[in-house]
């Protein structure tokens, strides 16, 4: 009923840039906090940067000043602007969002499918 779909992920050259899209569709009354995720093989889900309906962010260690989250409320859509990217930036990358909607309508957490980005020359 809710789904999150990502794209944008891909392979880029160190130093290039990507930008990921995440767009949430189904049945939703409202979308709070909205986010990126990043994950290794074998490590946990860490968070990239988060966003709240009015646009204040959170971001986190790793990619702060590099990276810029934004969202377009009307078409309940997430952004991450990747730059400068490095090698270890290479993660699948998943997007999530706190959304009242469903049925019967609750609020939840919904992550997306996640998309692969590779830095590698």
């Amino acid at each position: 009923q809710v789904q999150l779909v990502e794209s944008g992920g891909g392979l880029v050259q160190p130093g290039g840039s990507l930008r990921l899209s995440c767009a949430a569709s189904g049945s939703i009354l409202r979308i709070d906090d909205m986010g990126w995720y990043y994950q290794t093989p074998g490590k946990q889900r860490e968070l990239v940067a988060r966003i709240t309906a009015e646009g204040g962010i959170n971001y986190g260690d790793s990619m702060k000043g590099r990276f810029t989250i934004s969202r377009d409320n009307g078409k309940n859509t997430v952004y991450l602007q990747m730059n400068s990217l490095k090698p270890e930036d290479t993660a699948v990358y998943y997007c999530n969002a706190d959304i009242l909607g469903g049925l019967p309508v609750n609020m939840h957490t919904y992550w997306g499918q996640g998309t692969q980005v590779t830095v590698s020359s």
